[in-house]
């Protein structure tokens, strides 16, 4: 006897895709969330400034996407481990993680306080080490998602007045590849990728701590949030495992890999002045070093560099280009000259004995 004909079935929603971004609220943390809100992510966002956050989550669902503002100090793993069950529980299963949240002191090393060095690295570092773990916990049973951890050029050279954020970088790149080295042997799925800065245009440089007397700025070339946010999502969606953003900064890891040292010569000669601006620090400063700074306030993404933060192709950098060949000329020339003392002395040492 013939069966009678199934109903068809309606064809079941599929469920956007979700990511967690951390450092959301303001910089670069904050256009990428709305960059993978265009590409049709629902995000979670991670940071500790109420009003950054809640204006984040506005721009994410003006791109038509759910949002879940989550006010965390990535510094404190249990909170951070907490907000990635929140984020699961109410937006469905984590596709993309982004690390992304940092702090910094500007100071040469000697001023930096133990209290405040330790807490730069405990957010930029540590807080990268409690989310790429968070992140685990629940990829790997599911065997998928990308992580993405945001690093940057100075995790290849480090440059004066900024040891807690260089050496927390260099120790970001250590742990990826130990990490990317473990999935790799568990034959996992899940894809460790991390994306190296350059200078960008953040309010960081508004509010960081300093010990100096002129505003700090980044390092030109100086480029705007949103070209290392459409990074950072490629690399999420490609998983790839590292992309430098910046021509410039391309060629100085070129360089400093292939002569050791020149790096640290350039940095002495060209990136000391160059983060100084000639405008006073005001008394009445704001610091987010230890309390956030835009819980009363939105900062949002860019910060007070936009008339200069075109790129390599910038005029102001495409005018002081003459001037940095000059300076990286002597560096090179130094360390050379550093390399010809190291030998003659060795060399002294050895007949002496």
């Amino acid at each position: 006897m013939p069966q009678p004909p199934v109903a068809p079935q309606p064809p079941v929603a599929r469920q956007p895709p979700v990511a967690v971004v951390t450092g959301a609220s303001a910089g670069v943390g904050r256009a990428t969330a709305i960059e993978l809100a265009r590409r049709g992510f629902d995000v979670a966002l991670v940071a500790r400034g109420e009003s950054g956050l809640k204006a984040a989550a506005a721009e994410v669902e003006a791109a038509g996407r759910r949002s879940l503002p989550l006010s965390v100090d990535v510094a404190d793993p249990e909170a951070l481990n907490d907000a990635a069950g929140q984020a699961e529980e109410e937006l469905g299963p984590i596709d993309v993680w982004v690390n992304d949240a940092m702090t910094t002191a500007f100071a040469p090393s000697w001023e930096v306080s133990p209290a405040d060095f330790k807490r730069a690295v405990e957010v930029t570092f540590l807080g990268q080490v409690w989310g790429t773990m968070a992140a685990l916990e629940r990829m790997r049973p599911r065997d998928r998602g990308n992580i993405v951890n945001v690093g940057s050029a100075l995790s290849f050279v480090g440059i004066p007045l900024q040891s807690a954020y260089c050496s927390s970088k260099f120790a970001c790149r250590g742990f990826f590849e130990s990490v990317r080295s473990e999935l790799l042997h568990e034959g996992s799925h899940v894809r460790l990728s991390m994306v190296h800065l350059p200078a960008v245009n953040t309010p960081q440089f508004d509010w960081c701590l300093t010990t100096l007397d002129k505003h700090p700025q980044p390092v030109p070339p100086i480029y705007q949030p949103e070209v290392p946010a459409k990074a950072i999502v490629d690399v999420a969606l490609d998983g790839r495992r590292e992309k430098v953003v910046g021509t410039w900064n391309k060629m100085l890891v070129f360089m400093d890999s292939l002569f050791r040292g020149v790096g640290n010569h350039y940095a002495a000669t060209a990136a000391w002045q160059s983060q100084l601006t000639k405008q006073n620090v005001t008394k009445d400063r704001p610091v987010n070093l230890h309390h956030p700074v835009d819980g009363d306030r939105d900062f949002g993404a860019h910060g007070i560099f936009d008339h200069q933060a075109g790129g390599v192709l910038d005029p102001s950098f495409l005018k002081s280009l003459p001037h940095t060949a000059a300076l990286f000329a002597k560096a090179v020339q130094a360390n050379l000259s550093d390399r010809a003392t190291s030998g003659h002395k060795m060399l002294d040492d050895n007949r002496s004995r």
